[in-house]
């Protein structure tokens, strides 16, 4: 458990966003629009009836005028209280139409939101396994709640009060000149260095904006490490290592969330002080020129009540600016995941899906076996058929340049029918090899073949339909014991496979928990034992009858009677089915038919278990030091 988080940039290395000087905020919200698009109607209407409202209240100052110039002056009662009335009214129309504008807006945004977020969750299921190798799981859970949340808020009152608003500048400062242009002018005054203003804040608040919402993400990463390795914490007494950790990221997160609240303090004071100084100046060169008769009481007014309509869209001027910058920033880091290449679902002939609607194909459902459906299938020989490496060669994508690869020409048959035990020493690339078979990572060079085609030109859907894994450490999700086994079946699979694979891998105690089968195991099975978990990730492995197997030390956490049920059964399905298994004690190694030994990234040696022991030295050694063991448990 680590007790510092990997900063931002390592956690993404190859999805680095452009510098904020460099960066467009308007070029990155345009790549909302595909999401916009379907809703652009409601917002539409949204926004001219925004624009209506804003128009109303500008209409208010010359009712005043009307009223001060007339009725007032000449002390009529009636037409002062059929000012009121109008006055009334237009405030009446503006609330209404306002209120118009956010029931327009919240079923539409909230489906925006819920899209994008769908989206996402799509698309890092197709993301291949090197990616996830690279990022921070706090960095994409922030992603898809708090930047997402900032969009559905810039969506909802940003970018419709950004045009709202400079309509109502705009048209205010026009009826302004048309009532005093000399006035106007002095209104003017602040606009220039105003805009100044904003230039500067916008580039430094997008920069400070992109630094705090990195730092949520790392966050988010500590707070879910500490949260599912609690037994790890509690256990060796890392609670305080790891509130130091959360603390030191608070205390710099706290920072930078300062640093913006100075940066639009003082983008406020401008827009704020500036304005409020012309408006002064106006009052006193318009008393002035009530007082010489150039100007009537009720234009001054007017002016004066025009112009304090105007006070609340020049002074959110600051605050839209920054609401558009986080949500520029929340834009870029969200299409960061989504620009992302995903495995391709398709191969050369393959018919490709439709897109969504930012350009990625919604994942298919699992395909039947080709070769159900290939004529002659069933009739390929011990020369074409079963599992087959050839010249495979490997290097992770963000090994070093240069560096050796961690699998070099890797020459392996697996015979149909056969099972293949694969020993090396650790860090041999045992694991990485078995990783290869379902795509999870892609070969560097040379080809896997499964009866006869090469596995890079089946659809993923397919092959892993074709090819089952149990993984050395077991993942289980938040649902039943059921649920979680029959994930490695097909659609249709009942109750009868599902009991046929807890049979096999030993794993009976699932009927005697509360609830059966029906059983919620908790967030990563941390409910059950090691041993429990594993043997239902070897029965999630087997119960759909897999043609091919891919078994990753799938005994390691299980006791010594355990594993010897385990093992009995297991024979069983092993001799209808072409497996590759990860062993590193004699127990299992005796399961398969032949061994294979991988030593510095090559097939070193293959043979059955006995012969490897008289003739290699290498595997004699680990064999031995497995047997110590083995004897120790016993």
């Amino acid at each position: 458990m680590p007790t510092t988080p990997a900063p931002a940039p390592e956690s993404a290395p190859e999805s680095a966003p452009e510098s904020a000087e460099k960066r467009s905020a308007v070029r990155s919200l345009m790549r909302l629009w595909p999401y916009v698009r379907p809703v652009r109607a409601r917002l539409g209407t949204a926004a001219f009836v925004a624009v209506i409202a804003s128009c109303v209240g500008l209409v208010i100052p010359l009712v005043l005028k009307w009223m001060v110039d007339g009725p007032v002056a000449d002390r009529d009662p009636a037409g002062v209280w059929l000012g009121a009335l109008y006055l009334l009214l237009l405030g009446l129309a503006e609330a209404l139409l306002f209120g118009l504008r956010r029931w327009l807006v919240a079923r539409p945004l909230a489906g925006v939101e819920a899209g994008m977020r769908a989206d996402l969750y799509r698309h890092l299921q197709r993301l291949p396994v090197a990616f996830h190798d690279r990022w921070a799981s706090g960095q994409l859970l922030s992603r898809g709640t708090t930047d997402l949340m900032l969009l559905r808020m810039f969506l909802a009152f940003p970018l419709t009060f950004l045009l709202v608003n400079g309509v109502t500048i705009l048209v205010g400062v026009g009826i302004m000149l048309v009532q005093d242009w000399t006035l106007g002018l002095v209104v003017l005054g602040p606009a220039v260095p105003v805009m100044i203003m904003c230039v500067v804040f916008e580039k430094k608040y997008s920069a400070v904006a992109r630094r705090a919402q990195d730092q949520v993400g790392d966050l988010t990463t500590v707070v879910e490490e500490s949260v599912l390795g609690i037994r790890i914490v509690k256990g060796f007494g890392r609670h305080r290592s790891q509130a130091r950790a959360f603390h030191e990221l608070s205390r710099t997160l706290r920072g930078t969330e300062l640093r913006k609240a100075r940066l639009l303090a003082a983008i406020w004071a401008v827009i704020v002080t500036l304005p409020e100084l012309a408006i002064g100046a106006a009052l006193v060169v318009g008393a002035v020129q009530v007082a010489d008769g150039a100007l009537s009481a009720g234009t001054l007014v007017a002016f004066l009540s025009t112009a304090l309509a105007l006070r609340w869209p020049v002074e959110s001027i600051g605050f839209l600016l920054a609401m558009s910058q986080e949500a520029a920033t929340a834009t870029d880091r969200y299409f960061e995941v989504m620009d992302a290449e995903a495995e391709s679902s398709v191969t050369a002939g393959d018919p490709a899906p439709a897109d969504g609607p930012s350009g990625w194909a919604p994942r298919a459902t699992a395909a039947p076996a080709r070769a159900a459906r290939r004529p002659g299938a069933g009739d390929l020989g011990p020369r074409d058929g079963g599992l087959r490496f050839e010249d495979v060669r490997f290097r992770y994508p963000d090994a070093p340049p240069g560096s050796p690869p961690l699998l070099d020409g890797v020459d392996l048959h697996i015979r149909p029918g056969e099972s293949m035990a694969l020993v090396g020493a650790t860090g041999s690339g045992k694991t990485t090899l078995t990783a290869l078979v379902p795509r999870l990572y892609e070969v560097t060079g040379g080809r896997i073949t499964l009866d006869g085609e090469d596995i890079a030109a089946l659809p993923r859907e397919e092959l892993r339909a074709m090819v089952a894994v149990a993984f050395e450490e077991p993942t289980l999700f938040s649902a039943s014991v059921g649920e979680n086994v029959l994930m490695g079946a097909g659609d249709g699979t009942g109750a009868e496979e599902l009991g046929r694979a807890l049979a096999v891998a030993q794993a009976d105690f699932a009927h005697a928990l509360p609830e059966g089968t029906d059983t919620q195991v908790g967030e990563q099975g941390l409910s059950l034992s090691g041993g429990q978990r594993q043997r239902l990730a070897l029965a999630r492995a087997v119960v759909g009858g897999p043609r091919f197997l891919v078994l990753d030390d799938p005994l390691s956490a299980l006791d010594v009677h355990t594993e010897a049920a385990v093992e009995a059964a297991l024979r069983q399905v092993l001799a209808d089915t072409t497996a590759l298994i990860v062993a590193h004690r004699p127990s299992t190694v005796l399961l398969a038919d032949r061994v294979a030994l991988l030593s510095e990234g090559r097939i070193a040696a293959v043979g059955t278990h006995h012969e490897l022991l008289r003739t290699n030295a290498e595997y004699a050694h680990l064999m031995s030091g497995a047997q110590e063991q083995e004897d120790d448990r016993r």
